[in-house]
């Protein structure tokens, strides 16, 4: 392996983690709802299978569409994660709630599609540069599967240490990470 070849694949893997940093701090909030193993399991995969297909989307039509698609998706994606992190802190003060947003299901998907909004846009730039498609993709889909499930089960972790009020804590973080993404 050259020096280039090797300066190339450092640097897809700290774009893969910067790409799935985000799922990593969203799942932080998510974990606080003391989701099973199992369950963790799964939302990583999906997560990591939706930081697949996004960049794929984005780099297939990378020449195709413009810069102002790629933000409106990002703005999409902040508002659903503001909205879940909001129904998350009701919740977590009207205790007669049932959650509107639960990983299982259609909210698995909304919740996958959320945290992966930015890789589409990461996509849409990759499509004009010469990186090597099925490397990229793969790095992606990597790095947000093992970031989501970290942050899923630290937090679990902090949720037995926080008790009731790490709902709130969840869903401030998810209204934060929104935020960020909106106005960020």
């Amino acid at each position: 392996m050259s020096i280039n070849q090797l300066g190339e694949l450092i640097t897809l893997i700290f774009m893969a983690v910067a790409v799935g940093m985000d799922a990593f701090s969203v799942s932080l909030g998510m974990g606080m709802q003391q989701i099973r193993l199992k369950r963790v399991a799964l939302i990583g995969m999906v997560i990591g299978l939706f930081h697949i297909l996004m960049p794929f989307i984005g780099i297939m039509l990378g020449q195709a569409i413009s810069h102002q698609v790629g933000n409106m998706t990002l703005l999409l994606g902040g508002l659903l994660l503001v909205g879940i992190g909001a129904q998350m802190i009701f919740s977590a003060f009207n205790h007669e709630t049932t959650t509107i947003v639960q990983p299982v299901g259609f909210g698995l998907l909304l919740f996958a599609l959320s945290v992966s909004m930015d890789s589409f846009s990461v996509g849409l730039s990759l499509g004009m540069s010469g990186m090597k498609t099925a490397i990229v993709l793969l790095f992606f889909g990597v790095a947000s599967m093992v970031l989501t499930w970290t942050g899923m089960l630290l937090g679990k972790k902090v949720h037995n240490l926080l008790g009731v009020y790490s709902e709130i804590l969840g869903g401030s973080i998810l209204c934060g990470f929104g935020l960020y993404i909106i106005f960020g």
